[in-house]
């Protein structure tokens, strides 16, 4: 299939959907991983915190190069670039013997992952109808939950039986992927359609033009991508600091994790009825309430239950986000303004894994970390529902 020729919004959502769930994969992987690593190599609370970190740290810089790579040489090639860098970097960190030799190979990674999700999430945008864009680029999103269903399913068969460099080797599998969407993927007809044109350049996106809505993106990414990155990726650590056993955390999170699905799946049928703001002000709102409970849980079914709702909100929530903000910009500047966005936002994904040990180390509550979490997310609604725009079925500039 030539680039010029139209694909199916089914097969576009299932072509780009598996490249979102092998991303969620080594992400949720990561959560388990660290838990492993730390019996392993007998990690620090301060050294977990930094794997997140420095995952993030990539995810920034994949973020931003990418987008602007996607403006220049097409949705579809970055996209394919980005799966390759984290599938391979993945599989040779099983291989790992010390902690800088994993972080240096978290990095690269981590780049991969953060270039593929605002590009992966501009191409969708790109190649569907305006009255069905928003809904299918949830439903894109709803991968993620299948990716994290597939690492918390790896962890908990694999880790404990056979270690965790096996799971990271079952993560080299997208490599193969990548070289399937060479053959069968177009590139976004917009992209092809202003690729004679004159590019945007970086700046553009704060431009007089952009401005008031880049400024919301970036607070509301940055807000987010903290609080999301925070809590999860200490998920499986934070349940057995409270006392439950490596093996029964899994579980656990793993019942949480199930009710990602029903949180995308509601958001997507919303998103065209109620609209864009209505569904990132509501889910999040949501996500913060839910924070607040598991962080204060004492009680089991209250951990769990809260767990549930943290899951269902915060993972719908992000559907929302990745449908409204390749909508804000043209297409000359839509790969660079989302990877920019998201670029920033990855900042907040740097500081909230790290931030968890050092308060931890200085004696302050689960409860209270949390907490700090609930008031960033509350940020995120309020910028949102003053400055944010709405962009129901309106056609892409």
């Amino acid at each position: 299939m030539g680039d010029g020729k139209a694909i199916s919004d089914k097969k576009l959502l299932g072509v780009a959907g598996m490249g979102w769930m092998f991303d969620a994969m080594d992400v949720g992987m990561l959560a388990f991983i660290i838990a492993a690593l730390q019996a392993d190599w007998g990690l620090s609370v301060k050294e977990m915190g930094w794997i997140g970190s420095v995952n993030s740290i990539g995810m920034a810089v994949g973020a931003l190069v990418f987008g602007l790579m996607a403006d220049r040489v097409g949705r579809k090639n970055v996209f394919m670039i980005t799966l390759l860098l984290f599938s391979i970097g993945s599989g040779v960190s099983a291989f790992a013997g010390s902690l800088a030799v994993f972080l240096a190979l978290r990095f690269i990674i981590g780049m991969g992952l953060g270039g593929e999700l605002p590009v992966a999430s501009t191409l969708v945008s790109e190649s569907v109808s305006a009255d069905r864009r928003g809904r299918v680029v949830v439903l894109l999103e709803s991968f993620w939950a299948f990716g994290w269903l597939l690492a918390a399913l790896i962890s908990y068969f694999i880790i404990p039986e056979y270690g965790w460099k096996w799971a990271l080797l079952i993560s080299t599998l997208p490599a193969f992927y990548a070289i399937y969407l060479r053959i069968s993927l177009p590139d976004s007809p917009k992209f092809l359609a202003v690729k004679k044109v004159e590019r945007g350049s970086i700046w553009s996106v704060w431009s007089k033009e952009h401005a008031k809505k880049t400024a919301v993106l970036w607070v509301l990414w940055f807000c987010v991508v903290f609080s999301y990155y925070g809590m999860f990726l200490w998920l499986p650590s934070v349940m057995v600091m409270k006392g439950f056993s490596m093996i029964k955390s899994f579980e656990y999170v793993l019942i949480m994790t199930l009710a990602q699905l029903p949180g995308y799946f509601t958001a997507a049928w919303l998103i065209e009825k109620a609209g864009r703001k209505f569904v990132l002000v509501t889910y999040l709102a949501g996500t913060a309430l839910s924070a607040y409970f598991f962080g204060s849980a004492d009680a089991l079914w209250l951990l769990i239950t809260s767990g549930i709702f943290l899951s269902f909100f915060n993972l719908g929530a992000w559907g929302a986000l990745y449908a409204y903000t390749p909508e804000q910009y043209p297409t000359s500047i839509r790969g660079t303004g989302a990877g920019m966005a998201a670029s920033f936002g990855r900042i907040g994904g740097i500081l909230g894994p790290l931030l968890v040990p050092y308060l931890m180390a200085n004696d302050v509550s689960i409860g209270m970390i949390f907490m700090i979490f609930t008031i960033s997310i509350l940020i995120g609604v309020a910028a949102v529902l003053i400055w944010g725009t709405e962009t129901k079925n309106t056609e892409l500039a």
